[in-house]
């Protein structure tokens, strides 16, 4: 018979573990420390080290690192294969050389200086100069420079390292002391399984998720699509790790063959609590796992070793992102933010411990190195920001979403929006308005206008703005491709509520509309008619002439934009009074002419 004990006893670790999280992450944010910072010191506290309060941190670590997979497939559906394409130079060239260049100088290390064999320090030296995708890519999303050309820069090279664990297991099983000769696949079988399962993922995103997607969101309820996307990142993921590969490897591949899906959003926002909460529970673990016995009895050596593998891999990462092509701030940057020990490093020391490469105790150490050089991490990127030549790295606000209860959704407040703004206020409305750019916020506040700092593309900053029960969503953003994902996310995730688009041009507005809003207004149409108007003024032309004349042109406009919408870009052209041609074209260059006059204005 079960006693009341025996009931609560499997709640305990969770009960610990979210009350650590609960309270380490608001006092470190507070200090200005960071969240992770915040997990990896909870998870020292709690640990088997410490307070003794969680058990084994590899017995956590197993669940945790879904949080790094999760992560993977989240940026996944933010790429694709062209822009993965366009990355190759930096995934390829910069990111194998970071490796093996970074691995070759920390592997001097303990090879020279403590007098470790040769086989260890070079598995040492090469799982050192790994960096931690669970840490950077949270990091640089919480600071939002995720597209930032040292965020991309840092991406592509993180992407290089999670595919290089598989040659670096090779090498430990090929170092290995233990190996029995004749045994163990060839590299020709072992590339064949990999290549099988890459293949068979890569042809069931292109073949069956789509399908599978549109089934489940047709017959099944919100609780059924969660369920789907995380059958398809775990499958995704153990087919990977079944041919050798990583895990994260495998989701990061389903989300970019779903990155171009129509059910994207959904399934980003679907999974994000669940990334969130597996990712905290992960750099617990990585605080749980830095043994203060340990380090007490070697403080000396970890302090030495710490700052060289931070000082060496910076000083490398910095050089080879120049020797790329990258200026100053954004190697910098780089370097200062993949300068930690990473999470594959766990499982590189423990592989090669098996194997016989590497001893017990020397591996112990190594954990504790990558742990407090992660934890050291947020506070190096800090400590590096007066050697920047640019800004000084404003701190961004935080989203506060406090407040947000305006009937109309402004998505960007630049000059369109500021003048839409005021059209609602005359009228009684009141918008709530977000923007991301932190001047014009500023800006705002001094003339008395509340701006919600946030990225209007996320659809977690749109929920939280309140565009689930709003009547109207306004997007008045500058770019005509970030109003282009600013719709198509308030579309899919709310279809009930209107959205209002400004466009850029012709070919947008017709995009816009493909896209399903309530309606578009071309940035320059308003305003061009009415210089012509006053121009037809300053020429003599009575004024209600001139204000016929705009009225023709205006629905001769609209006529031929609704023809487009059935006929494509050249249809309609009847509409046009005169079809504006570039001054004295040449002769090759006459559709291109008539491309330009479809598209325009």
């Amino acid at each position: 018979m079960s006693t009341p004990h025996d009931a609560v006893a499997p709640l305990i670790e969770p009960i610990t573990f979210l009350a650590a999280a609960v309270v380490a992450v608001p006092l470190f944010k507070r200090l200005g420390l960071g969240s992770v910072l915040g997990y990896i010191a909870a998870g020292v506290a709690v640990g088997p080290f410490a307070l003794g309060l969680l058990g084994e941190a590899e017995r956590v670590r197993g669940v945790a690192e879904f949080g790094v997979v999760l992560l993977l497939f989240v940026i996944g559906l933010e790429l694709n294969l062209s822009r993965l394409w366009e990355m190759r130079r930096s995934i390829f060239g910069l990111g194998t050389a970071q490796v093996l260049v970074s691995g070759a100088f920390i592997a001097l290390y303990p090879y020279l200086v403590v007098g470790r064999d040769f086989s260890a320090s070079l598995v040492a030296g090469l799982g050192l100069a790994l960096s931690s995708t669970a840490l950077v890519m949270p990091l640089l999303q919480e600071r939002n420079e995720l597209e930032a050309p040292h965020g991309k820069a840092a991406f592509a090279i993180l992407l290089l390292q999670d595919l290089a664990i598989v040659p670096l297991l090779a090498l430990v099983a090929f170092l290995s002391p233990l190996e029995a000769e004749g045994e163990g696949s060839s590299w020709l079988e072992l590339a064949a399984v990999v290549g099988g399962a890459v293949a068979a993922v890569v042809l069931a995103g292109r073949y069956l998720l789509n399908p599978f997607f549109r089934v489940v969101a047709r017959f099944g309820t919100s609780e059924s699509m969660t369920a789907a996307a995380l059958l398809v990142v775990l499958g995704a993921a153990a087919l990977m790790a079944t041919a050798g590969l990583s895990m994260a490897m495998g989701a990061f591949l389903a989300g970019v063959l779903l990155a171009e899906s129509d059910y994207r959003h959904e399934l980003e926002a679907d999974i994000e609590p669940f990334r969130g909460l597996l990712l905290g529970l992960f750099f617990i673990s990585v605080g749980m796992s830095v043994d203060l016995r340990l380090v007490a009895e070697n403080w000396l050596a970890l302090l030495a070793a710490v700052s060289v593998l931070i000082a060496v891999k910076t000083a490398t990462l910095y050089g080879l992102a120049r020797l790329f092509g990258h200026g100053h701030d954004t190697a910098l940057r780089t370097a200062l933010t993949l300068a930690q020990g990473g999470e594959f490093g766990f499982v590189l020391f423990s592989t090669a411990v098996g194997a016989g490469v590497m001893a017990p105790e020397h591996a112990n150490l190594l954990v504790a190195v990558v742990a407090l050089s992660m934890a050291a991490t947020p506070l190096v990127v800090r400590l590096g920001q007066p050697l920047l030549c640019g800004e000084r790295g404003r701190p961004e606000p935080e989203e506060d979403f406090s407040g947000a209860n305006g009937s109309v959704l402004v998505v960007g407040f630049g000059r369109f929006g500021q003048l839409a703004c005021q059209v609602f206020l005359a009228r009684g409305l009141r918008p709530t308005i977000i923007d991301n750019d932190v001047e014009m916020i500023e800006a705002a506040g001094r003339f008395g206008s509340r701006v919600h700092y946030g990225d209007g593309t996320r659809l977690d900053v749109l929920r939280a703005a309140g565009a689930g029960r709003v009547k109207l969503i306004a997007v008045c953003t500058d770019a005509a491709a970030t109003t282009t994902k600013v719709v198509e996310v308030a579309r899919e995730a709310f279809p009930d509520t209107p959205c209002f688009a400004r466009s850029y041009d012709r070919r947008h507005s017709l995009e816009l509309i493909r896209r399903g809003v309530a309606a578009e207004v071309r940035e320059t149409m308003e305003s061009a008619l009415a210089f012509g108007r006053e121009v037809l003024v300053g020429l003599g032309a009575p004024r209600a002439e001139a204000e016929r004349l705009v009225d023709d042109v205006r629905r001769r406009d609209r006529e031929r934009l609704e023809a487009q919408i059935e006929g494509g870009l050249y249809a309609g052209m009847e509409h046009l009074r005169v079809r504006p041609e570039p001054l004295a074209p040449p002769a090759s260059g006459r559709a291109a002419a008539q491309d330009a006059a479809a598209g325009g204005g």
